[in-house]
């Protein structure tokens, strides 16, 4: 929802839902009332908006919390059709705390986190998220970490500490859903991607091995001589494969950033796995060595700047020491910054090493942002298609990648 508009209209889609119970049958006796109502919360209520209607209570509290945000654009500027709707949350932390406590009474937590996003892009309420009352009061989503993400560096330290404790709530949200699934599929494929030809019994893939065995079909018996026995790969300490996250952190890529962040530490916890994660803009930085915590690595980017895939691609490039058992996921809108024929050679060549190479536009819930077209045709070409992926696809994404099998790209990449 990016419209003050539709953001409206579900805001008060919602806060008719929550209210429902509170007023009874009087709205349920008359449907042409409701539809007044919810015209009237949509409007604004000014000359213009030929409702007649007069809203009390709850309504009017709820009236004001989306005029203070959608009013005007911040400005009690005229609306379209004479009269005006002053609109502002006022320029002082204490009046947006007020505004942010009233919406999470009224309204769900999906609708404040749009809201949230919306006040902050419309009204410029970044600058207050620097003071700690603000954060307190606030409904934390990915994307209030995107956005204290890249105020870092303006932060004082007063309000760090509360800034990591927002990020680590969300952080801990993202694991407890993800983790877990992402361990077991990713061990799976570990394990299938190494399999052996004289397994013990329990570790027989008898799928693949009587596949294997059917030119020794015995008629006369009505069995298979399995002359050939294929077996999956146990689990052991030593490390299998290698997984490099390398992940655009321009500014549009804020929510990519988080959820690869999490899941690079999630990666980093399996033992089969040995797992590099750089980011870039311009400037290349490795954060490995922070992976045992995400929220250490979220605070150790800097989003924003420009972008060089290139330069990037060259240093994971040269950390690579086992090209046919390694994975490089380059996240990024591929918008590039610095050499694109370059980037385009050390693609080709990571692929024809064994390197299996995986393009991701966005690893986030919203889909795919703009990005560069003919940068991801250049790509598909070279037998590496561009693609969104959901956080919740991107186990299977990499399972594909591990056991070198097509990718489950989604129809609508």
């Amino acid at each position: 929802m990016t419209t003050a508009g539709t953001t409206t209209d579900d805001a008060t889609d919602s806060a008719t839902d929550n209210t429902a119970g509170s007023t009874g049958g009087s709205r349920a006796d008359n449907a042409a009332d409701e539809r007044l109502r919810r015209w009237r919360l949509v409007l604004g209520g000014d000359s213009a908006d030929g409702t007649g209607r007069s809203l009390t209570g709850q309504d009017a509290a709820m009236d004001g919390a989306l005029t203070a945000l959608y009013g005007g654009g911040g400005t009690g500027a005229p609306r379209k059709g004479g009269g005006s709707r002053s609109a502002g949350l006022g320029a002082s932390a204490p009046s947006v705390a007020r505004w942010l406590g009233d919406i999470r009474t009224y309204f769900p937590s999906s609708v404040v986190q749009v809201m949230q996003r919306d006040a902050i892009q419309r009204l410029g309420l970044s600058a207050l998220l620097l003071e700690p009352e603000m954060l307190e009061a606030v409904e934390a989503d990915v994307h209030l970490v995107g956005t204290l993400l890249s105020l870092n560096k303006a932060m004082p330290e007063t309000t760090k500490e509360t800034a990591r404790a927002v990020v680590r709530k969300v952080v801990a949200d993202i694991e407890k859903r993800l983790a877990t699934r992402t361990r077991a599929t990713l061990t799976g494929a570990l394990d299938r991607s190494a399999r052996i030809n004289r397994p013990r019994h329990r570790d027989i893939d008898w799928d693949r091995t009587i596949r294997a065995n059917l030119k020794n079909y015995l008629p006369e018996y009505g069995t298979i001589v399995p002359e050939r026995l294929i077996g999956y790969g146990r689990a052991s300490q030593s490390v299998k494969k290698e997984v490099v996250l390398c992940i655009d952190q321009s500014g549009s890529m804020a929510a990519s950033v988080v959820y690869a962040s999490v899941f690079g530490a999630v990666l980093a916890s399996m033992r089969s796995l040995s797992t590099r994660l750089v980011v870039f803009d311009t400037a290349v930085v490795d954060l490995t060595d922070q992976l045992d915590d995400p929220v250490d690595v979220l605070f150790g980017t800097q989003l924003g700047g420009g972008t060089d895939i290139n330069r990037a691609l060259a240093y994971c490039q040269s950390r690579i020491t086992r090209p046919a058992d390694t994975v490089v996921v380059l996240i990024s809108d591929l918008y590039e910054g610095g050499i694109r024929n370059e980037m385009l050679k050390r693609v080709a060549a990571m692929k024809a090493s064994g390197v299996q190479f995986v393009a991701l536009l966005a690893l986030s819930d919203e889909g795919a942002p703009a990005y560069d077209r003919d940068h991801a045709a250049a790509l598909a070409a070279l037998g590496a298609p561009a693609f969104a992926c959901t956080p919740d696809l991107f186990p299977e994404v990499m399972a594909a990648a591990i056991e070198k099998r097509p990718l489950p790209i989604p129809d609508t990449a």
